[in-house]
């Protein structure tokens, strides 16, 4: 079994999210009392939000950096990243760490493609939803793509994500607004919903909504054990 890096703390409430499906999959795949060898370096999301809010791209990236090689140097055979949007600087991440990075758009990508579907609606922080580094690498590696809410509806996303999700706030108005923008999106022709920042799947679910949903966390966290596992190769990381 290879040793699992997270860089979690981005934030807290969905890196204990990764930390449950990643010990419940490697027992469900290996029975009696397994459980994952993980290694976790938790950032101070109070630091990195003030980062992403400012554009303090480069800073957030050598934040990473510094998680990344203390994995490396503890142990980890490869290492994730525990949020949608840091994923705006993961090459420059990958480039300067010696271990591979398990994206979390390859997961998404895989399981959509795997789903037979082509257009997908992409929910997460206004970064992902605006920026290309998720939907771009969904077109180019899979051949999706991925659309948005209109602005009203993105900063209504956006807003909930930092201002109560984060927080391990979870209110049934938030959970209304968004399913009202996934119907949209659905009438728009998508034919699945990416819940593209790992804290949304904390207030959206299968049962709120028929819509089908992609949950990057725990995508993401399953791609980790499969590989931990060697139950795909380690090359497609």
């Amino acid at each position: 079994m290879k040793t699992i890096g997270l860089i979690g703390g981005i934030s807290w409430q969905s890196t204990v999210v990764y930390y449950q499906v990643i010990n419940r999959r490697t027992n469900e795949l290996l029975g009696g009392s397994h459980s994952a060898k993980v290694l976790l370096n938790s950032v101070d999301f109070d630091e990195v939000a003030r980062m992403q809010h400012e554009g303090r791209w480069d800073d957030f990236q050598d934040l990473l950096i510094d998680a990344a090689k203390g994995l490396e140097r503890g142990g980890a055979d490869f290492f994730l990243i525990c949020a949608n949007t840091p994923h705006i600087v993961a090459d420059g991440v990958e480039k300067a760490v010696g271990n591979p990075l398990v994206h979390i758009g390859d997961a998404t990508g895989q399981a959509i493609q795997q789903a037979g579907m082509k257009k997908v609606g992409l929910l997460g922080t206004r970064y992902t939803m605006e920026e290309d580094f998720l939907k771009g690498r969904l077109l180019d590696k899979f051949g999706i793509e991925a659309f948005v809410p209109e602005k009203s509806d993105r900063d209504v996303v956006h807003s909930v994500i930092y201002d109560e999700l984060v927080k391990g706030v979870i209110r049934d108005e938030s959970r209304a607004q968004y399913l009202k923008i996934i119907d949209k999106l659905t009438t728009k022709g998508a034919e699945g919903i990416v819940l593209g920042c790992t804290e949304i799947p904390l207030l959206v679910t299968p049962i709120d909504t028929k819509a089908v949903l992609f949950d990057t966390t725990t995508l993401h966290a399953e791609r980790a054990v499969d590989l931990a596992l060697n139950s795909v190769e380690a090359a497609a990381v």
